[in-house]
């Protein structure tokens, strides 16, 4: 099956967030007079019209002080005027810095990394350092990159900044190929853990639903279930352990969409624990008052971050076909979270 890399860059954005690499930085000078920004920008972007400055700035590509403005927004001085866009420029310089990955295997053809909660998995708008593309250009002398010179370098999939768990890093262009059409096809194993909140009705089951932008918000996604918009999305899901105010499922991807696990635990009435985004970051279960009121309110303060983990990763080597499957064990505040979980129960139960 030959495949363009757009065709299989497209369906593994996995549960990564959309990136804005910033094109063009303008800091207006002390004595600029109020002007609209379509006009301010002609002046300064060479062959650029200003029907496409319009169309940029309705887009939300064009920001004022880092928050996108309409092509009538007028520019004061002192302010910072960025274009930013969801490709990053061919001069961008990619850092080397050396981050102390975690890398659970390696060979000559890839290798696994355990991606620590809160790292940006690589460069892009207001993160252009402590990457884990600048930690692997540190570790490699070279890897091979995305479409257009993308600077992914090795990248087949990638994982929200919050979210903790594996990564695979081809280290070729051939395995880079192999991998990213095993993603495509969905032979890729792919296990995650969550903490949600509720009692799940079922102890396995499927979530199937279309997944596009949000009408309402284009930063983030929505479910379309009569498939008028976005592309098919299924996730599979088993219950682990019930607590009755929220549940630990290990969900298993069979289609790779932006924040597809998310999305969909949102839409079923199950946010993600702590996922600020889609209403997990509030009591979501249980009645919101007294002892269990400051209790969860305290657990969402202490995570601080989704409960999500990328914990098992399986797929066949590029180099010889076999089969090999990796996990990666809850990270400390995940497991921390959990047996505070324990402890609340255990003290409701031993009270009658």
């Amino acid at each position: 099956m030959n495949l363009s890399q757009e065709e299989l860059q497209d369906d593994l954005e996995t549960e990564g967030q959309d990136d804005l690499y910033e094109h063009h930085r303008i800091v207006i000078d002390p004595g600029q007079s109020l002007l609209r920004i379509d006009k301010f920008l002609i002046d300064r972007l060479p062959n650029v019209s200003r029907n496409r400055i319009q169309t940029a700035a309705k887009a939300g590509t064009i920001l004022v002080d880092s928050k996108p403005v309409k092509p009538s927004f007028r520019v004061k001085p002192g302010q910072v005027v960025s274009v930013v866009m969801a490709h990053p420029p061919r001069e961008k310089v990619l850092l080397a810095e050396n981050l102390d990955l975690n890398i659970v295997y390696e060979d000559a053809h890839l290798l696994l990394v355990n991606k620590a909660a809160g790292m940006v998995v690589h460069p892009a708008f207001g993160h252009y350092s402590g990457t884990l593309v600048n930690g692997l250009v540190y570790h490699f002398s070279q890897l091979p990159t995305g479409r257009n010179g993308d600077i992914r370098p090795g990248l087949v999939h990638r994982i929200d900044k919050d979210t903790s768990g594996l990564l695979v890093i081809a280290k070729n262009e051939e395995a880079m190929t192999m991998l990213a059409a095993q993603f495509f096809n969905h032979t890729i194993e792919r296990e995650y853990y969550a903490l949600v909140w509720g009692d799940m009705p079922e102890n396995e089951g499927t979530i199937t639903g279309h997944i596009d932008r949000s009408i309402k918000d284009r930063k983030v996604r929505a479910v379309y279930p009569d498939g008028s918009r976005g592309k098919r999305a299924v996730t599979h899901y088993r219950v682990l352990k019930r607590w009755g105010f929220v549940t630990l499922c290990a969900f298993k991807l069979e289609t790779g969409r932006t924040h597809q696990i998310r999305v969909h635990c949102q839409y079923i009435g199950h946010p993600i624990f702590a996922d600020p985004i889609y209403g997990g970051d509030k009591l979501r279960a249980g009645n919101p008052v007294g002892s269990y009121k400051k209790f969860a309110e305290n657990t969402l303060e202490e995570m601080g971050r989704l409960a999500l983990h990328a914990r098992t990763l399986g797929f066949s080597h590029p180099a010889n076909g076999n089969f090999i499957r990796f996990e990666a064990p809850l990270p400390e505040d995940f497991s921390h979270l959990l047996q505070r979980w324990d402890t609340y129960l255990q003290g409701l139960q031993a009270n009658g």
